[in-house]
């Protein structure tokens, strides 16, 4: 007979940990918003505080607030300085926003059904699958009058299929857990040697795809964002509606069996998911890694284990660190917008190296808190 499974978040001071967790989520909610805001100031070119803070304001009313934006400037100069700030910036920060939000709730769905905190998107090879569709488009020379509708479309196709295998692979159900991360390993490292091959084939395409490999946003446009939230957005919704099943599963597969719960159809669905939200992400953002791992243990050490809780914080912290590392990115060289790929990979690996320490601290008896 099924049973009704239970809530695995202990309700022992379950009202003031709700209070302090809504309070963490007012205060994400908050920081990422000054943040986005406050992001539209930086950039290589230098512009007034003032009026770039009412253009933003201008544009997002509709012209009904903010009616002289750029103050004394003259007509065309406040043009220059809308086209900066509105159609230059804000585009890749919304979608600096929209990728880090896909990879950090991919990186929260994955960790919570392998039950391994070292899971993240790009073991599924979906990073090195989306830039070897992408690498194609250059090593071949397709559509070059229609590049920039067509390069996202193969880097989409190019992550879906190490996807599609592992799903298929979780499908049959004879496959553990850390033989499906296993099995996405191999996927990278066989899509990075093809990728080897066409950049030697032609090398004229590595000075062409490499900025978008490292995660350039260099795509990002209006309507590159428009199709890309709406997957976000729906993916994030299927996730959260899991979470329950993920808390379950964390009590191992068994239990979870028992309590009502089917282990293998939800692993199969949360990679399912996982893999077209990152796709969706890479296809227009490039090649981003250690946001999926960062973020969700940042939202345990926050809010704890409750992945009702993990999977959306998940989303917002993991925007908040590709925003950062916008920032970092336009400033870091003066004149020279490195790729965003570059700093999320430099803080990113030295949190990966201290959770691996940290868990081999655990392994000993010693140092772990």
């Amino acid at each position: 007979m099924r049973r009704d499974p239970p809530n695995t978040v202990s309700r022992a001071g379950g009202g003031a940990r709700g209070r302090s967790a809504r309070s963490v989520v007012g205060l994400i909610v908050v920081a990422l918003t000054l943040l986005v805001v406050l992001s539209t100031l930086v950039g290589p070119e230098s512009l007034p505080w003032p009026a770039t803070l009412a253009i933003l304001l201008h544009e997002m009313s509709g012209g009904h607030l903010a009616g002289m934006p750029c103050g004394s400037a003259s007509a065309a100069e406040c043009r220059i300085w809308i086209e900066i700030v509105w159609d230059a910036r804000f585009p890749d920060l919304l979608l600096a926003v929209t990728a880090g939000a896909a990879l950090g709730i991919s990186g929260a769905g994955l960790q919570g059904v392998f039950r391994n905190p070292l899971a993240d998107p790009y073991l599924l090879g979906l990073s090195a699958g989306a830039a070897l569709g992408a690498s194609s488009v250059y090593t071949f020379d397709l559509a070059p009058a229609g590049r920039a509708f067509i390069l996202p479309v193969f880097a989409f196709v190019g992550g879906l299929v190490p996807g599609t295998v592992i799903y298929f692979a979780a499908r049959s159900g004879r496959n553990s857990p850390q033989t499906l991360l296993l099995t996405g390993v191999a996927l990278n490292a066989i899509a990075a040697a093809v990728l080897a091959t066409f950049l030697l084939y032609n090398p004229v395409a590595n000075l062409s795809v490499n900025f978008w490999l490292l995660g350039g946003l260099e795509y990002a446009t209006w309507s590159n964002d428009g199709l890309v939230i709406p997957v976000v957005l729906v993916a994030g919704l299927l996730l959260v509606l899991r979470a329950q099943e993920v808390n379950l599963l964390q009590l191992g597969p068994d239990v979870a069996q028992s309590l009502g719960s089917d282990p293998r159809r939800l692993t199969r669905q949360v990679v399912l998911v996982t893999t077209v939200v990152t796709a969706a992400a890479v296809a227009f953002a490039g090649i981003i890694g250690f946001v999926g791992l960062v973020a969700p243990h940042v939202v345990r050490r926050l809010v704890g284990v409750d992945y009702r809780r993990v999977i959306p914080l998940s989303a917002l912290v993991g925007a908040g660190f590709l925003v950062v590392a916008w920032d970092i990115a336009q400033v870091v060289i003066r004149s020279v917008v490195i790729p965003v790929g570059i700093p999320t990979a430099f803080f990113g690996a030295m949190f990966f190296l201290y959770l691996l320490y940290r868990r081999s601290s655990r392994s000993r008896g010693v140092g772990a808190p």
